[in-house]
């Protein structure tokens, strides 16, 4: 009882932190602060210290400024245009036309970004006026960019993956590669839908659908052959375990310089904003799991969560009600945080209740960024909506109206992944066999 009520005295101090504006590596210091000065008699000045180093000085952290650099890089270069005109001629005849280009385009950018904002922001910025001058529906057009682009937190190199590999002590190559069967799987589900869709609603669907030649898609392979390489050269060393996460960001980071330069679309003046975009957005996160670093040592300190894995183990709940309840948590806290703010705050609470009932901490992993996908599209705080909503001036509630058919099938995608478990371990079991 007496570790519940700390519990809940610190949820209220990092809640009224977050609620007066106090960023969040900020407000997760505090509470780790307060948590041990009133409720341990460890030496906190030397724990924040060897802890803060500790996590800011950690190996695998180098591979998430090198990941951001290449999608800030590649965010800054032709690489939309092309992905959207190389793609065109292969999709257009299918049901659904040219809808599944936002569901493929995000997916293949997803594989060069880690971004779910930059992902749906990149390819919807070349497909939303390309489909509306052609008549596609808008709300299926804004529902494909939504869901789709949730894709760039789980299919790698994903930061979040990252983020919680770091956070959880986990190899980050396993990660990756864990995501793949289920990023594929999400494709598959989000092109099934669209097909359907159309074949249902053929009012809705342009007149005529434009014909395309074989010659137009051999010249719609070269466009895309470049970031197919890139891809391969990324993830296929990571696989193969020729590279280490960290060594493959390098070599993403020089074939992306080099693509640039090829299109011609790398000068000084997108090469500086590109570093200091990945600059910038890599400081913060490394603020964060910092702060979260040392709440997690604090949380140590205090009992808490041995605690409370301790008391989910009195109350004897299946492994299945267990990943219930924390669904249903993990995407009300997606509602009001970004998807790494809420990785970093709940990862030092919920991992000694999840291994008590003896859940993979691997494939746990993959599960909480699904979750945390579902979230990105979920107001009032889904930062896919806002995104859509800058492109399109629509209102937000009428974009997340059109994302509802997607965040129903992420948790098909959930549900798969719960009961057949080898969709995410088998990769990572075979990794260079």
């Amino acid at each position: 009882m007496e570790q519940l009520l700390t519990s809940l005295f610190l949820l209220s101090v990092l809640l009224a932190a977050l609620a007066g504006g106090l960023w969040v590596a900020l407000s997760l210091l505090l509470v780790g602060f307060v948590g041990m000065i009133m409720f341990t008699s460890a030496p906190v000045g030397l724990v924040l210290a060897s802890t803060i180093w500790g996590h800011s000085n950690s190996w695998a952290l180098a591979a998430l400024p090198l990941f951001i650099w290449m999608g800030e890089i590649l965010f800054r270069s032709k690489l939309s245009e092309n992905m959207f005109a190389g793609l065109s001629p292969w999709l257009g005849r299918l049901p659904g036309g040219l809808l599944h280009v936002n569901i493929l385009g995000c997916g293949i950018f997803a594989a060069v970004s880690g971004s779910s904002a930059a992902t749906a922001a990149t390819v919807g910025k070349m497909s939303i006026p390309q489909l509306r001058r052609r008549g596609y529906d808008d709300q299926m057009t804004l529902g494909t960019l939504a869901g789709s682009g949730t894709l760039g937190l789980l299919i790698p190199p994903s930061i979040i993956l990252i983020v919680y590999g770091v956070a959880t002590d986990q190899s980050i190559a396993r990660l990756f590669v864990a995501g793949v069967i289920p990023g594929f799987l999400l494709v598959a589900l989000f092109m099934g839908y669209v097909a359907i869709w159309a074949m249902m609603n053929k009012s809705k669907m342009p007149t005529s659908a434009e014909t395309y030649t074989w010659t137009d898609r051999i010249v719609g392979l070269k466009k895309l052959a470049p970031v197919v390489i890139l891809i391969a050269g990324v993830i296929g060393s990571i696989y193969m375990g020729l590279a280490s996460p960290t060594d493959a960001a390098a070599v993403g980071v020089a074939l992306a310089l080099f693509l640039n330069w090829l299109s011609g679309d790398l000068n000084w003046t997108s090469f500086k904003e590109g570093l200091i975009g990945a600059t910038k957005t890599s400081c913060m996160i490394a603020f964060i799991l910092a702060g979260a670093g040392f709440l997690t040592v604090a949380m140590g300190f205090t009992g808490i969560p041995r605690a409370l894995a301790e008391w989910i183990g009195d109350m004897q709940l299946s492994p299945f009600a267990l990943l219930a309840a924390l669904t249903v948590f993990f995407v009300i806290l997606g509602c009001f945080l970004d998807g790494i703010s809420v990785v970093v705050l709940t990862t030092s609470v919920i991992l000694p209740m999840v291994e008590k009932v003896g859940i993979d901490i691997l494939w746990f992993g993959i599960f909480v960024v699904i979750v945390v996908e579902m979230s990105q599209i979920t107001p009032p705080v889904g930062f896919n909506l806002f995104v859509l909503q800058g492109l399109t001036g629509k209102d937000i509630l009428r974009i997340a109206k059109a994302a509802v058919p997607f965040f129903l099938l992420m948790f098909i995608a959930l549900g798969a992944i719960v009961v057949f478990p080898e969709l995410v371990t088998y990769l990572p079991n075979n990794m260079g066999n």
